[in-house]
């Protein structure tokens, strides 16, 4: 299978294979045909799938059929990198003479912004919180909006982006085609999806709630008062080559990349505490090769789109289930093997237990001498965990038609 045998011109499938495409990805396999119909669609996909391009080479081949002014393409993102990350994938893909991109975002002042739309931006990417603030001063008009894309939706109802996007919708036009991307499929993106689209065909990249099969996933056991020790061993003995270090709350970032900065690690942290300029040159330094730690937090951690992601350690259980898929699918990406490991304190045994439920897949538990971890839980063994667990999804009211294969 090649990208014109999904329908793209000729152009753009150069312009794929000039760039190291060589062929589709499971998710654009299934969205591009569909994308092309001008139907709506759910896509159920993690970062690190090609999704971008799945919505976008398809929304570029069918603008460039007929010219139009105005903001024709919408596309919405929880954060600041990823609407960095889009722009960018968007400026990568899009032919010679294809509309202008806007990237929307806080952090940042106005006055590049309002200048980028009055230039005639045929593309904005924007955060909810900011794109209200340039609809209330009155630099934006979305009357011809003719694409909405609502991309990590989950991700965008779990920060309380929901009212946000509900006011945003109401100005955009009915006759419009919606495509909505999120890597789990809850009763609040079905309930979304109900009232934003029209008839959405839904196209799976992998089955939900489940870790990609090239990521290796361990649990270590460990004392609370032990955790930090135990991360300084485990980046002492693992060989790696970027590591994502996960904690739940931003002091937590903050104090665990000062000590390992004292251990002479290479690391920077990303959280909301820090700078719009903080975070990107953290993420810049990550991608180059300058830092081989990153600290973050779960929110912050949105964008980050790094193929050679080595490791990811949970320093910190997620508090929800979801997050410890978004956060392990930083690894074991583009064909390479991941791993991901996890501290797991007594008290973090019941959100591990729903973790596995939620993913269908018994996690190793590893006890290494000296940090006082026990294996808890009944059926849970030191080494190998023998437990199984069914998926806990449930029936569904709000059925999307499933794309035919």
């Amino acid at each position: 299978m090649n990208f014109s045998q999904l329908g793209l011109t000729a152009a753009l499938a150069r312009r794929c294979e000039s760039l190291g495409y060589n062929e589709p990805t499971p998710i654009q396999t299934k969205a591009i045909p569909i994308v092309l119909t001008g139907a709506d669609l759910i896509g159920c996909a993690e970062t690190g799938t090609g999704k971008t391009a799945a919505f976008f080479l398809p929304t570029i081949q069918r603008m460039a059929e007929r010219a139009r002014p105005g903001v024709r393409v919408l596309v919405l993102a929880p954060t600041r990198e990823l609407a960095s990350q889009i722009e960018e994938s968007y400026r990568q893909l899009a032919p010679k003479g294809s509309p202008r991109c806007a990237t929307i975002i806080g952090g940042t002042g106005f006055g590049k912004q309002n200048e980028a739309l009055r230039r005639g931006a045929g593309i904005v990417v924007a955060t909810p919180g900011r794109l209200l603030d340039h609809m209330e001063r009155g630099t934006v008009s979305l009357a011809h909006v003719e694409v909405l894309v609502l991309d990590e939706a989950d991700r965008m109802l779990d920060i309380g982006f929901l009212p946000a996007i509900r006011r945003i919708v109401a100005v955009l036009p009915s006759a419009r085609q919606t495509l909505l991307f999120s890597a789990t499929m809850s009763s609040a993106i079905e309930e979304l999806a109900r009232s934003t689209m029209r008839r959405p065909q839904l196209v799976e990249a992998s089955q939900r709630g489940r870790a990609a099969v090239t990521v290796e996933q361990t649990a270590y056991p460990v004392a609370t008062e032990s955790k930090t020790a135990l991360l300084l061993d485990l980046l002492e003995r693992e060989r790696f080559e970027r590591v994502l270090v996960f904690t739940r709350t931003r002091r937590g970032a903050e104090r665990l990349s000062h000590i390992l900065e004292a251990r002479e690690h290479k690391v920077n942290r990303i959280h909301a505490d820090r700078t719009q300029p903080q975070r990107e040159a953290a993420l810049r330094g990550f991608k180059e090769g300058q830092t081989r730690v990153l600290v973050a937090t779960d929110i912050a951690a949105r964008g980050i789109d790094v193929d050679s992601v080595s490791h990811v350690i949970n320093y910190d259980v997620p508090a929800q289930p979801e997050d410890y898929v978004h956060r392990i699918g930083r690894t074991g990406r583009a064909g390479n093997s991941g791993r991901a490991i996890t501290l797991v304190t007594p008290v973090d045994e019941t959100s591990m237990r729903a973790i596995e439920r939620l993913t269908g897949q018994a996690v190793e538990r590893v006890l290494l001498p000296g940090f006082g971890g026990a294996a808890q839980g009944a059926g849970v063994g030191v080494r190998a965990s023998h437990v199984k667990h069914r998926s806990v999804v449930g029936r569904r009211s709000f059925r999307p038609r499933r794309a035919s294969r």
